[in-house]
């Protein structure tokens, strides 16, 4: 009884991390992309000549340290996508510690192919 009440609350706390880790996730990146558009609005330049809009994290990264708004909107866009493969991360912690292997199974499954649609679309 002890062991049910003590994953009971442990699962409890998971979920609440798991939230947390949304709304986090939400804010960071909606203060990313308008810390990028606001300076976009301000300078009236996107930090790249022509249409280009950088799409490769080590492309975001480069400009986002150089302070070019595209690449500090395009990290935001990122740390917005990556919010809910963390949230999958834990979620797979979770069916683990609860024993339900199934899920856990699942659950990776999902894991491994938001990573592929991932890698597709930043390679595709």
């Amino acid at each position: 009884m002890e062991s049910k009440k003590a994953t009971a609350n442990e699962m409890a706390q998971v979920e609440t991390v798991i939230g947390r880790i949304l709304q986090v996730g939400v804010i960071v990146s909606a203060i990313i992309m308008l810390i990028g558009l606001g300076m976009f609005l301000t300078t009236g330049y996107s930090g790249y000549e022509g249409e280009f809009v950088p799409r490769r994290m080590a492309t975001i990264l480069t400009g986002t340290w150089q302070l070019r708004p595209y690449a500090i909107m395009m990290l935001g866009v990122y740390c917005l996508i990556l919010t809910p493969v963390l949230r999958v991360v834990v979620s797979i912690y979770a069916f683990y510690k609860e024993r339900d292997h199934l899920y856990v199974a699942i659950t990776t499954l999902v894991l491994f192919i938001l990573i592929a649609a991932l890698l597709i679309g930043v390679h595709g």
